[in-house]
């Protein structure tokens, strides 16, 4: 899908009570059936899952948000970026989309925010999909902490998208799904001004205290998941997927052969009909 028709079905929601003033989150929201939140991470936007929203919603309603300061959101200097307040703006925003529980399909540090939730909320989080999710200890990574510096909010639109760009090269296995699409899809909101500043503010909240509280919880996480996970990802390499999935009770793994980071754009087939496979034998979480 292309970037504008992507952008023209996102829709704007004001979410009160967050900060001082209505936060700003826009979200894709189409099917119906069950709910599934697509969550993503860091340096992407809800864009990430743009091969996969379609597919997964001719069987289930799928929203997708750009989590706050990333893709079209709100983008001020107003709050924080950390992950445990990306908690609590899903929280809020799934609250003003009345939906009481739902499967959450995560990538990055996406993952982490539905880990806090299933452990904070357990009766929201019906079951996981994470897909090379941050965990324990195992991030953030050097480039995201490179980013993170203050004085990259003055880099220019070329500087940052160079950077995007580069690490393209990393985060996909399959040289043929870097595509032109994924490539302008993926950096446009981050060659505008305030996006930049706003992506740099992102990084610099990436906070690994904010996993490693959950590790000795793990076991207390009831819900089904499934660990869907680029075997060649140097980022967040498999044998976190191994780790986690001795310590979650009901936890499988399914390696993803060819596949870095970005698995939903390495291999799309894969990831839905895996992530299907799944979600529709998932059983009603207790």
């Amino acid at each position: 899908m292309k970037i504008q028709d992507f952008r023209n079905r996102q829709q704007m929601h004001s979410l009160e009570g967050l900060i001082d003033t209505p936060l700003q989150i826009a979200a894709t929201d189409v099917g119906d059936g069950d709910a599934v939140v697509l969550l993503h991470g860091i340096p992407t936007w809800s864009f990430l899952f743009h091969e996969v929203i379609d597919p997964l919603a001719e069987h289930f309603r799928v929203i997708a948000p750009d989590m706050a300061g990333y893709g079209y959101s709100d983008r001020r200097d107003r709050f924080d970026r950390s992950i445990e307040f990306q908690a609590d703006v899903i929280e809020s925003f799934l609250d003003e989309m009345g939906v009481d529980r739902a499967h959450f399909v995560a990538h990055d540090i996406g993952g982490g925010v539905a880990l806090i939730l299933a452990d904070r909320r357990p009766e929201l989080v019906r079951s996981m999909v994470l897909s090379n999710s941050v965990a324990y200890d195992s991030w953030p990574v050097d480039e995201m902490l490179a980013l993170g510096h203050p004085r990259n909010a003055q880099l220019s639109s070329e500087e940052m998208t160079d950077k995007l760009v580069e690490s393209f090269q990393f985060g996909l296995s399959r040289k043929e799904r870097l595509t032109d699409e994924f490539k302008e899809g993926i950096v446009a909101p981050y060659q505008e001004s305030d996006g930049i500043v706003s992506l740099v503010r992102n990084a610099a909240s990436l906070n690994t205290n904010h996993t490693t509280p959950l590790t000795h919880r793990l076991h207390k996480m009831q819900q089904s998941t499934l660990l869907l996970w680029g075997e060649d990802d140097r980022w967040q390499p498999i044998d976190t997927a191994q780790r986690l999935v001795k310590d979650l009770p009901n936890a499988e793994l399914h390696p993803m052969r060819n596949c870095s980071h970005w698995t939903p754009q390495d291999n799309p087939d894969e990831f839905v009909s895996e992530t299907l496979r799944f979600l529709q034998a998932t059983p009603v979480a207790v």
